[in-house]
């Protein structure tokens, strides 16, 4: 069925009924009356293929008909090949998931949504656990709120059956922004090494003596208490 929609795609020879045509091949283009063109591909042993049917005038190939088709395939497929697959990765939580368990699954999520594949988090219902639904429409929206960096919601908790379900796709594909809380950190940590350097430094030697030693330490001192102000 897919090849015959690829052959109603194009025209080819007297399907092509405009008065003049522009042929392109490997040695630039050239527009000629539509019958001239049909003797050229005759000529030739090929065909004469509309590829551009809204140019003016409409753009053709002299080419055999199955390899252009051929080539058009594996054109499509190649492209195919190269679209970033989006997965989907599953969540589960009960409606009573301690705090250390849904820290486990949150790291996982975040891990999915920067990947750039969706997230399809769920709370399953068992028995009489069914009672709780509020408590799990709860807890997926807490998880939806702890993921708002990496992810945004698709759709709210939804109840199907004994699952409560919660979608989420990535902002963007492979890249999360850092959060603020998270930069700060990284820059308490990278100040706090400097100054353990500075610290060390201090207990070698140095022409200075003592006094540039107090003087190194007093500097890394401050750097240090700076850092815990900030």
């Amino acid at each position: 069925m897919k090849s015959d929609n690829m052959k109603n795609q194009y025209r080819v020879n007297e399907q092509i009924r405009v008065r003049e045509v522009r042929i392109v091949g490997e040695g630039g283009s050239t527009v000629v009356p539509t019958r001239q063109a049909l003797d050229m591909a005759r000529e030739q042993g090929v065909d004469l293929v509309e590829i551009s049917p809204n140019a003016q005038p409409p753009v053709c190939r002299l080419i055999d008909y199955s390899k252009f088709l051929y080539q058009q395939k594996r054109r499509q497929k190649e492209m195919k090949a190269k679209q970033v697959k989006v997965e989907v990765k599953e969540i589960r939580f009960g409606p009573q998931t301690d705090e250390h368990d849904y820290q486990f699954k949150l790291k996982h999520a975040k891990e999915f949504l920067e990947e750039g594949n969706k997230v399809r988090a769920y709370v399953f219902f068992r028995g009489r656990s069914i009672l709780f639904k509020e408590q799990g429409e709860v807890l997926l929206l807490r998880f939806a709120n702890d993921l708002e960096e990496f992810g945004k919601v698709e759709s709210m908790p939804s109840l199907e059956g004994k699952k409560m379900f919660l979608y989420l796709a990535p902002k963007k594909a492979g890249v999360a922004k850092k959060s603020q809380q998270k930069r700060d950190n990284e820059r308490r940590e990278a100040e706090a090494k400097e100054a353990g350097r500075m610290m060390e430094e201090a207990e070698k030697p140095a022409n200075g003596g003592l006094l540039a030693n107090a003087k190194i330490s007093a500097e890394a001192l401050e750097k240090l208490t700076k850092s815990e102000e900030d």
